[in-house]
């Protein structure tokens, strides 16, 4: 693998509106990507587009205003995405979501929710923009401190992260020859608006 150059390539992070995502969108402009951020909250997208487009005005900004949960909004958004930037260097699956609770005290429709979100919009988005992908891009799928233990009251969300990390390991031994990098990430407690 060469070392990834961040100027002038394109780079999609999801939940870019607060956290995470927008600290890495921002840190992505500083270092001249051109990006393409995915949210949910309308509000929270515009300000930070916005923001980054002031103080970075040769970086273009796309926004994806979109609910992961939603599959059929999720492949939508990713269909879009590929037709309008027929090359994606840099893809970071960030978006997540979290529910506290024993098993027993969570809904299949709450488990499911959790399970969409962290893991299946991260698969959604990979199939259709991987076709975009060339030698030297790289994917980032954030997981978390959960998807390497597993306590108790975080059965959906260690599930989801924990699947995550397992699509992502996959995926960099069988991207490896095609030269497209696969990093997976697992944060520790950060005071994002996760639990909100």
């Amino acid at each position: 693998m060469t070392p990834y150059r961040f100027a002038g390539r394109t780079a999609v992070v999801t939940g870019a509106g607060s956290g995470i995502g927008e600290q890495l969108a921002r840190a992505l402009a500083e270092r001249g990507s051109h990006l393409v951020l995915l949210e949910r909250d309308a509000e929270r997208l515009d300000r930070v587009s916005e923001s980054i487009r002031a103080a970075h005005p040769g970086i273009a900004v796309a926004q994806v205003q979109v609910d992961l949960a939603d599959r059929a909004a999720t492949t939508a958004a990713a269909q879009q995405i590929a037709r309008d930037h027929p090359r994606i260097d840099l893809l970071i699956n960030n978006a997540g979501v979290a529910l506290a609770g024993r098993f027993d005290e969570v809904t299949l429709e709450e488990f499911d929710w959790v399970l969409e979100v962290n893991f299946h919009a991260p698969v959604v988005l990979t199939h259709h923009l991987l076709p975009t992908m060339e030698p030297g891009s790289h994917l980032v799928n954030v997981s978390s401190i959960y998807g390497l233990i597993a306590p108790p009251g975080q059965s959906a969300y260690s599930a989801s992260k924990f699947a995550l990390r397992g699509f992502s390991q996959v995926l960099r031994t069988e991207l490896a020859e095609r030269r497209i990098g696969v990093t997976t990430v697992h944060p520790g407690g950060i005071a994002t608006r996760i639990a909100a």
